[in-house]
């Protein structure tokens, strides 16, 4: 019986999770659940896995938990990122589930792999931030970070053989957006923008797909997790979502991983690694429609390219690249930038940094992440509505 942690419980990724966990009753047991707020959901995800305890970063909504939940069994509710850090640390679980959203997920990952844990990695900002720290962390402890991102999944299975390959191919539906030019995109909306065509995911990942950012974010993953140089690594727009990646060895052949766009497949080939569990769901029909491919419009989509310079700079840049992200996709939300900006905040706060230097500390990573958080809102104020 596997005991895990899942960080970032209530969304999508923790969702899934949490079906495939409830199908696997005898294989899987949950120690510990984590979000930041959404606090009586994540209490019932508790309840009905069994978990011994469930942690809130929002302590606010963990002490009114408590107060309604006074008296009853349940889980052990925990409230802070401290406190939570603790409990990862001394848990009995060998593998945690690493989706919390953004940055916030970096110190529960160094925490978990520093105790001993495989990390399932579905917050691809945090080896986009802390790449080589990281995967530095988890050589040290020998522990294993597996890939729970579609398109890495698929790279994994298919580079499961360890045989030589020329380059990854990773795919991008193209988003909301795909085939729109720049003069289009001058007024999308909030709402245009969270309409992804074939994935339901949370609103920030959800903007980044449609800017194409997170497709970059996606090339910087690749280069961490498959040590593999950036410009072995290219990006084919797939409508569909059906081919999740593609593998070409040095013979010419290429493999592919394809499937419905679930994310259910990814989270338990993380999980049963290197065995295969039974998985209930509708059979692939490759003859309900064409498989498509095209080149990405990078001239339009300037965040792919972007993404690629930061992860090719290294060091600290990345780390930058990710901060300004999310500040700029956040004001996007907030209604208070359009839609284009964010990616000029971006170009502007990367253009600002002239202190990279390569990674040997943490407090490296917490300060230029800081320095970019200020760069933007301040640099943001030109773009505001």
């Amino acid at each position: 019986m596997t005991q895990i942690i899942i960080l970032g419980a209530t969304g999508s990724v923790g969702e899934t999770a949490y079906r495939v966990i409830q199908a696997q009753p005898d294989r899987i047991a949950v120690d510990g659940l984590v979000a930041h707020r959404q606090a009586e959901k994540l209490w019932e995800m508790g309840q009905r896995l069994h978990a011994n305890w469930i942690g809130l970063t929002d302590r606010e909504q963990a002490a009114e938990l408590r107060h309604q939940h006074q008296g009853q069994s349940g889980p052990r509710i925990i409230s802070g990122m401290d406190d939570i850090l603790e409990a990862i640390a001394i848990s009995p679980a060998t593998k945690v589930i690493g989706a919390m959203s953004g940055f916030s997920g970096l110190m529960p990952t160094l925490t978990a792999l520093e105790n001993g844990k495989d990390i399932l990695l579905a917050n691809k900002e945090t080896l986009v931030a802390a790449g080589d720290l990281v995967q530095r962390v988890a050589l040290q402890r020998g522990r294993k970070i597996l890939p729970v991102d579609s398109e890495h999944s698929a790279i994994f299975q298919c580079l499961a053989l360890n045989q030589p390959f020329k380059r990854i191919l990773l795919t991008c539906s193209g988003g909301p957006f795909r085939g729109r030019t720049k003069e289009e995109l001058k007024t999308v909306t909030v709402e245009d923008a969270l309409r992804h065509p074939n994935w339901s995911m949370g609103a920030k990942i959800t903007i980044d797909s449609a800017t194409l950012m997170n497709k970059g974010l996606e090339i910087i993953e690749a280069h961490h997790l498959f040590g593999v140089p950036y410009e072995q690594v290219e990006v084919l727009i797939h409508p569909q979502s059906i081919v999740h990646s593609l593998v070409e060895f040095v013979d010419g052949a290429t493999m592919a991983q394809l499937g419905w766009p679930d994310m259910a497949v990814p989270v338990q080939v993380a999980l049963s690694w290197p065995d295969r569990w039974p998985l209930a769901g509708p059979a692939l029909d490759l003859t309900q429609q064409p498989l498509t491919f095209d080149k990405p419009d990078t001239d339009t989509f300037e965040a792919l390219d972007l993404a690629r310079q930061a992860g090719i700079a290294g060091g600290l840049m990345p780390t930058v690249l990710n901060a300004a992200n999310e500040v700029a996709v956040g004001l996007f939300l907030s209604r208070s930038i359009r839609f284009l900006s964010i990616v000029e905040i971006i170009k502007d706060v990367l253009g600002a940094f002239t202190d990279n230097t390569s990674v040997v500390a943490l407090e490296q990573i917490l300060e230029a992440d800081r320095w970019a958080r200020r760069q933007a809102e301040d640099m943001a104020m030109r773009y505001r509505l």
